[in-house]
């Protein structure tokens, strides 16, 4: 290949990437394919989650779906948008960390944001599956049916955070409640844990959210409970 060509290759190549790196340089679309990774949904669906009208998240699905991010099923007369595979997942997920460590305004809005997080106990991964396999906890999915329906943590219960105050009393007191929701930046388990503490009960959240234990290795079921992964590793 001579010099030309070579270039050519290059240019050609990296342009295709280059694609990837503009499809996700949309707060919108961020946000979009982080609650993809949580379950398909329609495209008034995202629109109601995300504060849009269906007619500009239509265009950010379009810029997605250009970039092979997300592919379409048609369910009646309802279009349903879902991620193409987990390692877009991953792209997120990856996204998400770096920010993290190299962007100081991440922190900043954490700080500011999510202030109250800091009375509140958390509970990483590794203990978790712990108590679940000495059965001393409570797993609470505090995520919307929709999205525990599609995927949920094995031993999960689900009670969305919408529902959790009507419900306290199909939890016990005597043992561990351990809430979560979509990510870290996500307040579902953050209000469900303050409610259940505020209530009597010893109530912890999971640091991370389904996509993290997913993507990790850990065991996941579907609504009708079929498991996958490794619930004890």
């Amino acid at each position: 290949m001579d010099a030309k060509a070579k270039r050519d290759f290059k240019n050609s190549l990296f342009g295709e990437f280059a694609r990837i790196g503009k499809a996700v340089a949309s707060d919108r679309r961020l946000e979009i394919i982080d609650l993809l990774a949580q379950a398909e949904r329609s495209v008034e669906e995202l629109a109601a989650e995300t504060s849009q009208s269906v007619a500009n998240t239509s265009q950010h699905l379009q810029v997605l779906r250009q970039a092979q991010l997300v592919e379409t099923r048609r369910e009646g007369t309802f279009v349903c948008y879902r991620l193409t595979d987990e390692r877009v997942t991953r792209l997120w997920l990856a996204l998400r960390e770096v920010g993290e460590s190299r962007l100081a305004e991440v922190g900043r809005l954490v700080d500011t944001y999510l202030a109250d997080r800091s009375n509140l106990q958390g509970i990483d991964a590794r203990e978790l599956k712990r108590r679940l396999k000495e059965g001393s906890a409570v797993l609470l999915d505090v995520r919307p049916a929709i999205e525990y329906e599609a995927g949920h943590i094995a031993g999960a219960r689900s009670i969305p955070i919408c529902e959790l105050a009507a419900r306290l009393k199909e939890l016990p007191k005597d043992k561990m409640i351990i809430a979560y929701c979509r990510g870290p930046y996500c307040l579902f388990a953050d209000e469900a844990t303050s409610l259940l503490s505020g209530k009597g009960f010893h109530a912890y959240r999971l640091d991370g959210g389904f996509p993290d234990w997913k993507l990790a290795g850990g065991a996941v079921a579907s609504g009708t409970g079929n498991i996958k992964g490794n619930l004890h590793a």
